[in-house]
């Protein structure tokens, strides 16, 4: 089942988000609008809706939200089943396609490759191994994107994918929240500011062997929202 019924969550990053999509939506269209090329005048979101159990998608559905066809390169030669899970999706009125991904906890940013299955290992290896090249990250063999990183390499090879193999006008959103409270008082892994977030985020790419600017860094839009930002508006 490619579309998750995720519910109404009760903290993180799923909570803020689920709010910011239903209820202040023009808050977070505010962020991201002026970023886009050419800028958008509205953003419509395709999940995650109170009116659709607030459900993620994933794999050949996160596609059919989108309302796209691949007609350049199917997913199935690209990523097996059991792809990412999208936080949230959108289309904008010039045909822009956003793909999002929020955290409010550094914790969130760590993540490796489950796959069991040999082909579905070989098939996200050489995907990502083409991602890598495309974005001129280092060769080196101690260079794996499917150990820690491995959240934001899928993530990022998706954006190549539907992109450069597939011809779409996609970007990546990612979206960090400042001073979630909800989380352990002094937990030093709750970012209060935005230079918090930038040290960490600038690490992963070190990590990942990815230049400052590559041939996707102007699809890949970094976003910070303050927590009290959004209850002050509810």
């Amino acid at each position: 089942m490619a579309r998750h019924v995720e519910g109404k969550a009760r903290a993180g990053s799923q909570k803020w988000l689920q709010v910011l999509v239903n209820d202040h939506y023009e808050l977070l269209n505010a962020y991201i609008a002026p970023k886009l090329r050419p800028q958008p005048s509205n953003i419509e979101w395709l999940s995650p809706l109170r009116a659709d159990c607030y459900a993620e998608y994933s794999d050949e559905d996160f596609i059919d939200r989108l309302g796209i066809k691949l007609d350049k390169k199917p997913r199935s030669e690209f990523w097996p089943m059991g792809g990412p899970h999208w936080d949230g999706l959108a289309r904008t009125d010039k045909e822009q396609i956003l793909l999002l991904e929020a955290k409010s906890h550094t914790k969130e940013l760590v993540s490796t490759l489950g796959a069991s299955s040999h082909r579905s290992i070989s098939l996200i290896s050489l995907s990502l191994n083409k991602t890598k090249k495309f974005v001129g990250s280092s060769s080196d063999k101690s260079v794996d994107w499917t150990v820690g990183v491995y959240q934001y390499a899928n993530r990022l090879a998706h954006l190549y994918f539907l992109n450069k193999l597939n011809g779409f006008d996609a970007y990546l959103i990612l979206l960090y929240f400042l001073k979630d409270k909800e989380r352990e008082a002094g937990d030093t892994h709750v970012p209060r500011t935005e230079l918090e977030w930038e040290s960490v985020i600038t690490y992963q790419e070190r990590l990942m062997g990815i230049r400052q600017r590559h041939q996707l860094s102007d699809r890949i839009i970094h976003v910070f929202i303050d927590v009290n930002d959004i209850e002050a508006r509810s």
